[in-house]
Formats: C-alpha cells, sequence, structure tokens
C-alpha cells in the first residue's frame, strides 16, 4: 500500500462531544508529528498494518475529516488581516446559502428577503457572478410567486448583468493566460512579454465598456506585470503610489481593492530599485496588515529578510527568518517555498557565520547538498552557485572551486547571454578572476575594478529573465576579497611562526 503521508487543519475542537476516542487519538498523532507516515498512523491505532485495519482506518479517515469540514463554517473572515474582499463574498454566500434552504421549504417571502440582501451585497461590492446568480434565482422565484412586475424587472437587471460578466470574464481569462507564462520558465517569460502589448490593448478596451472594478483589476495587475517582467521597478512605485491615492480619493472600490498588494508591490519595487533602507522602513510598517495564517505573511516576509540583507541587517535578517520558521503554518507552504527559506538561511551564515559546531555542520551540508539547476528553484539559480563558490573560495578548496568554476563557466554560457541578465555576467567574471590571479587580492582588485563600476551602474533584470540577487553582487564581491585577505593574513602568519620556529 502507498505511504502516503496525511495533513491536518488546526482547528478541530478537542471538547467536541461527538469525537471518539480514537477521533482525538489521531488528531493528536497529526498534531505531534505533521509528516508522520499513514502506516505508522494505522500500527499505533491498531497495533497491525493488516487489511482489516486498514479499512477501519478508512472509515476513521472520513469521519474525522468531515469534523475538521465541519468547522470551516465558524471561521472567522472579518479579521483585517485577510483578503477584504473575502468577509463580503462570504457573507453574500451564506446568504444565498440560507434562501436556497428556505426556497426548498416553500418559505417563499422570506427567501425573497434574503436573494435580495445578499443581490445588495453582491451588487455594492462588485462581486458580479453572485449578482448573476442572485438575479438568476429571483426572477424564477418571481415567476413562482406569479408577480410579473418583479419578473419584468429583475429580467432587465438580469440581462445587464450578464453583458458585464461576459466582459469580465474575457478580462479574466486574458489576465490568467498572461499569470501562467509569466510564472513558469523564464523562456515562457520572454515569450508573454511580446505578447503583452496585444493583451494590454485589449484589457483598455474591456474596462472602458464594463468600467468595472473587475475590468480595472485585471488590467492594474497586468501592467504590474509587465513593469516587473521588464525591471521597470521605478514605474510600480509610480503605479502603487497613485493607485493608494485613488483608493483614499474613493475612486477604487474598496470592498474589494486589497491595499495589502499594493503594499507588497512597493516594497518589492523598492528591493529591486536598491533602495534598501526605504524599502526596510516601509516593510516594517506596512508587516502588520498580514494575517500569520496565509500564505501571503511568507511571501511578504521573505522581501522583507531580503530587504534587511540588501541593507546589511543580517541580525534582523536572522530574526525574520527565525520568526518564519517559528509559524505554525510554515509547513504548509510549497516544498520549494522552504527550500529558499534555507538558501537565505545559508547566505545569512556566510556572511555571519555562528560557530556553534551543528550549525557549522548543517551549513557545510546544505551548500554541498543543494542543487545546481533545480527547476524548483527558477530564478535561484546563479545565487546557488554563486553561494558554493564563495563557500569553497573561504575553505581554499581547490578542487571544490575548480568544479564550481566549470559550473559558473557553463552557466553563462547557456543561460547568461542575454544583454539584460548584465550583472549576474559581470559577477561571475569577477569571482573568475579569484582564481585567475591566483587569490591575490589587491590584484583581484585592481583587475576588477572596471568589471565592478560597470556592476554599479547596470539596471536590474526583469522578472522574465528570472535571477535573484539575495545579497547586492557589490557586497558579496567585497565580501569576496575579504575572504581573500583573511587567507592571505593566515598565510603569512603561518609562514612568519614555520620561520621563528627554524629560528
Amino acid at each position: 500500500m502507498t505511504d502516503r503521508r496525511l495533513a491536518v487543519l488546526p482547528f478541530l475542537d478537542f471538547s467536541d462531544r461527538n469525537a471518539t476516542s480514537k477521533d482525538l487519538q489521531l488528531v493528536r498523532l497529526l498534531e505531534g508529528d505533521p509528516n508522520i507516515t499513514q502506516n505508522k498512523i494505522v500500527k499505533t491505532l491498531y497495533g497491525s498494518t493488516e487489511a482489516k485495519s486498514q479499512t477501519t482506518f478508512r472509515k476513521l479517515k472520513s469521519r474525522v475529516q468531515q469534523k475538521l469540514l465541519n468547522h470551516l463554517y465558524f471561521l472567522d473572515h472579518t479579521d483585517e488581516r485577510h483578503v477584504v474582499s473575502r468577509r463580503h463574498e462570504q457573507h453574500c454566500l451564506g446568504l444565498l446559502h440560507q434562501a436556497k434552504i428556505l426556497s426548498g421549504e416553500a418559505e417563499y417571502k422570506l427567501a425573497e428577503k434574503l436573494y435580495r440582501k445578499a443581490l445588495t451585497v453582491a451588487t455594492e461590492a462588485e462581486l458580479t457572478q453572485y449578482a448573476v446568480m442572485c438575479a438568476r434565482t429571483l426572477r424564477i422565484l418571481y415567476a413562482e410567486m406569479r408577480n410579473p412586475a418583479r419578473f419584468k424587472v429583475m429580467n432587465k437587471q438580469l440581462d445587464e448583468w450578464q453583458k458585464l460578466l461576459a466582459l469580465e470574464d474575457e478580462a479574466e481569462q486574458l489576465y490568467y493566460e498572461i499569470k501562467v507564462f509569466s510564472q513558469h520558465k523564464v523562456r515562457w517569460r520572454q515569450f508573454i512579454l511580446k505578447q503583452l502589448p496585444s493583451y494590454l490593448e485589449r484589457l483598455e478596451e474591456l474596462h472602458k465598456k464594463a468600467k468595472s472594478y473587475n475590468t480595472f483589476y485585471f488590467l492594474y495587475v497586468t501592467k504590474m506585470s509587465r513593469e516587473e517582467l521588464t525591471g521597470n521597478y521605478e514605474e510600480i512605485i509610480r503605479l502603487t503610489t497613485a493607485t493608494e491615492k485613488a483608493r483614499k480619493a474613493g475612486k477604487i472600490n474598496e470592498k474589494r481593492f486589497d491595499k495589502r498588494f499594493n503594499n507588497y508591490m512597493s516594497v518589492y519595487a523598492h528591493l529591486q530599485c536598491r533602495r534598501a533602507q526605504k524599502g526596510l522602513q516601509l516593510a516594517e510598517e506596512y508587516f502588520k496588515d498580514f494575517h500569520y495564517s496565509s500564505g501571503n505573511w511568507f511571501y511578504y516576509l521573505e522581501i522583507y529578510l531580503l530587504l534587511a540583507m540588501h541593507a546589511a541587517q543580517y541580525g534582523q535578517a536572522y530574526d525574520l527568518l527565525q520568526q518564519a520558521r517559528r509559524n505554525p503554518y510554515y509547513r504548509k507552504q510549497r516544498p520549494a517555498a522552504q527550500q529558499r527559506w534555507e538558501l537565505y538561511e545559508a547566505y545569512l551564515q556566510l556572511m555571519q557565520p555562528e560557530q556553534s559546531p551543528v550549525k557549522m555542520r548543517h551549513f557545510a551540508q546544505l551548500v554541498q547538498t543543494v542543487p545546481d539547476y533545480s527547476r524548483d528553484k527558477q530564478g535561484y539559480n546563479v545565487a546557488i552557485l554563486i553561494l558554493q563558490f564563495l563557500y569553497f573560495l573561504q575553505r581554499r578548496d581547490i578542487e571544490g572551486l575548480l568544479a564550481r568554476l566549470e559550473g559558473l563557466r557553463k552557466y553563462e554560457q547557456r543561460h547568461l547571454r542575454n544583454p539584460a541578465t548584465l550583472r549576474s555576467q559581470l559577477f561571475f567574471r569577477m569571482l573568475l578572476l579569484t582564481v585567475k590571479e591566483n587569490f591575490v587580492s589587491g590584484t583581484c582588485e585592481q583587475k576588477a575594478m572596471p568589471l565592478l563600476e560597470r556592476l554599479k551602474v547596470a539596471p536590474q533584470p526583469g522578472e522574465a529573465y528570472g535571477e535573484i540577487e539575495i545579497i547586492p553582487y557589490e557586497n558579496l564581491w567585497q565580501f569576496a576579497l575579504g575572504i581573500l585577505r583573511k587567507l592571505e593574513a593566515e598565510q603569512q602568519a603561518a609562514e612568519q611562526a614555520q620561520r621563528n620556529h627554524v629560528g
């Protein structure tokens, strides 16, 4: 039998009077070890993994799962740190659910009131798909109640909402076509970048016709995607600032617009524009708006941590890393996201090594086992190669360095020929100099000076080209020179000690 891993939602009520001892045992096992396997659970609960025990367990799992799902009805959606539209959408869905039950019980007057209330909520929040649902049901209800006047009015409103929904559906389709390409392989991002002008033109047309929040949103985030893909982060700062002003002026529906997305993009753009200090201030200010149970909390914290690292605030970056690890929802992230946190920790350990033997062993193991070109680390390939190179340089491991050197050369030849990847190209050449000049710090610093000057003025690449600087290359170059100077000093001290010993 497949040894599948199980997951548990964190809100089962242990005081549930209908819960059996096996129910509670199962939940305690899952809470104690979220990675526990199915076979181990069956063995613990029933003493064996034979077919009869497996069948009994499947019934138990189904029962507990249903109890967990029932608790979803009691989740609190009013917290302002959640997506603002969620509370209005859940309110509308709740009213629809109640109205549907009343209709089934032939309580048409009560049902009509709830449907009309749901329609008001949907209209005010510009939830067009629910407005269509409410209007369609009310039209049927008025036909059943033999009320031709209200039937006619609702029929007309339904026709208008359906036309609006068709425009919004087309805008949605265009947006998600862009999104699926822009979040995949680098060459796909470059492909969609060429198609963006025609997509944006059509989205502009749709928004002019619809003038709804949904068409505004899909147009807005597509504009943001274009600037992100091309690396025009100054324009993102301008866009986010202008949109926030429009929101405060009441020009954007506050029941739908998520200011946290705007704040996230502003902070991210400050990171990419090398405004680390200003971005760090904004990151601290906006962080309170994210709920620790959401995936967005982790995405935001990543940018917050990178800003701290770009500002050389490594102590603060380490605290943020530990904050992520302490979050009870840390394990909910995709494996690729958890691996990114491992990579950030490795860079922090490189810049400010903790002399704990356990930490040092963990760091050495992590650096040497992280894959070179893992597809899960799209955008972090260069960061991984650089980390490994600096690690072996620090150890003066010539064999390891030569292997990394070959990796750097191959990666540059295959993936860094585009002008947009100029920063990575230049930094790779600077690292190669350290080996070519036999690790002599003064010579390396002098010969790398022209490359360093070009690096300082080179633009940041857009997301279409995929590579992320966990620590700015300028800072990493100074760190590399520091390694060379330290190695030279250690060598000179060893030679002096040997001369003293001989003398």
